[in-house]
């Protein structure tokens, strides 16, 4: 497929880039136009990794009725995005890697795609989805209520992925490129490059600093810790996980169905990764604490009603969930500027974090696995 050298703003776009991925991606479907009704860039709330713009598009006659006629297009930061910009390219590859080659297997509730290209000589990208507000979908994040119907629906989207590649052969196969938490250009940028970053956090914003100093550790110990800890969800079953599931990253049906968004981050490795983080962001302190082990158990379940013959056992998935807390307090959220989601998101998912480290002695489960 092609590499197009897209552009990081919306207002360079051009129907020739918009077409040779919808051509590629949906072969015979060709646009006549497009127009831009808004675009976000980084600084404004809710972009963490790269930008976003809202197209309608105009089909030529003849094109499949149900195609989106309203669309979201997600772009590179540009020259005024943090100073992060410029390496998060493995994040960008790996997302419309998803897309081109994994999601038009999948009958599980994520957004549909109309094209993604990725250039590796400029880590420009492009990936054109369908606007789920026009399904009406909700976008949920910590400051409002969730329910735990709607945690299981997402839970329910969860375990029909996880099933689907449970120990899949084809890791090893035609998924081979898939890669996991300890190998591969995503975990190099997380292991690598992250802790940098996370410690600018740590030193820099009192609030951070404060937290981990509440946890009794540091940055330098939560990253050994991070490493024991992905080492041994190596010696678990694999599955295809998202890789990132806090509440910010699903949607909402209006059945108290869920989905699941931004893909960068996917890998392969262990279920608990996505179950632990998303239950614990989903949910209030107290709504978490009263019903985590039920969701826990209704996952179980929805595992093997879609197939997985020797799901983990409870008590096995409850330690598993304990120790993956880990990752989200030290990579998804110390990880995350202010700027990304805006001050309140960023420590109300501290809080309930670390609020859940605290409750399930993580921090010493993690050093019985060192």
């Amino acid at each position: 497929m092609s590499a197009i050298p897209f552009p990081t703003s919306a207002s360079d776009l051009t129907l020739d880039m918009l077409n040779t991925i919808v051509g590629e991606q949906i072969p015979g479907v060709k646009l006549t136009g497009f127009d831009i009704v808004h675009a976000k860039e980084y600084g404004e709330q809710m972009v963490s990794t790269a930008g976003r713009a809202i197209l309608d598009l105009h089909y030529a006659e003849g094109s499949p009725a149900d195609l989106p006629k309203r669309v979201i297009l997600k772009l590179a930061f540009g020259e005024n995005g943090p100073d992060y910009a410029g390496i998060v390219g493995p994040f960008y590859a790996n997302e419309v890697n998803f897309y081109r080659d994994i999601r038009g297997e999948l009958t599980l509730e994520t957004p549909r795609t109309l094209g993604a290209s990725y250039d590796p000589a400029t880590s420009h990208f492009g990936l054109l989805l369908e606007d789920l507000t026009q399904r009406g979908c909700t976008f949920p994040n910590v400051l409002q209520p969730v329910t735990v119907a709607q945690v299981r629906g997402v839970l329910t989207t969860l375990a029909k992925l996880h099933a689907k590649f449970w120990e899949s052969p084809r890791f090893k196969t035609d998924l081979s490129w898939v890669q996991n938490h300890l190998e591969g250009r995503v975990s190099e940028l997380l292991l690598g490059l992250s802790p940098a970053l996370i410690q600018r956090e740590i030193d820099t914003v009192s609030f951070k600093r404060e937290m981990v100093q509440r946890l009794r550790t540091t940055g330098d110990e939560m990253l050994s810790g991070l490493k024991a800890l992905h080492r041994h969800q190596q010696t678990l079953p694999q599955t295809l996980l998202h890789g990132d599931t806090h509440i910010g990253n699903t949607y909402l049906l209006p059945n108290d169905g869920g989905g699941l968004l931004d893909w960068q981050l996917m890998v392969r490795g262990y279920c608990m990764h996505d179950v632990s983080y998303l239950i614990t962001t989903s949910l209030s302190i107290e709504l978490r604490r009263a019903s985590e082990q039920d969701l826990l158990k209704y996952y179980l379940e929805q595992l093997a009603a879609n197939g997985v013959k020797n799901p983990p056992s409870f008590d096995t998935a409850w330690l598993e969930l304990r120790h993956a807390l880990h990752w989200g307090v030290y990579i998804g959220w110390l990880t995350t500027p202010i700027t990304n989601y805006g001050w309140e998101i960023n420590v109300m998912n501290h809080l309930r974090l670390t609020t859940a480290y605290e409750d399930h002695g993580t921090g010493k489960l993690i050093d019985a696995i060192r």
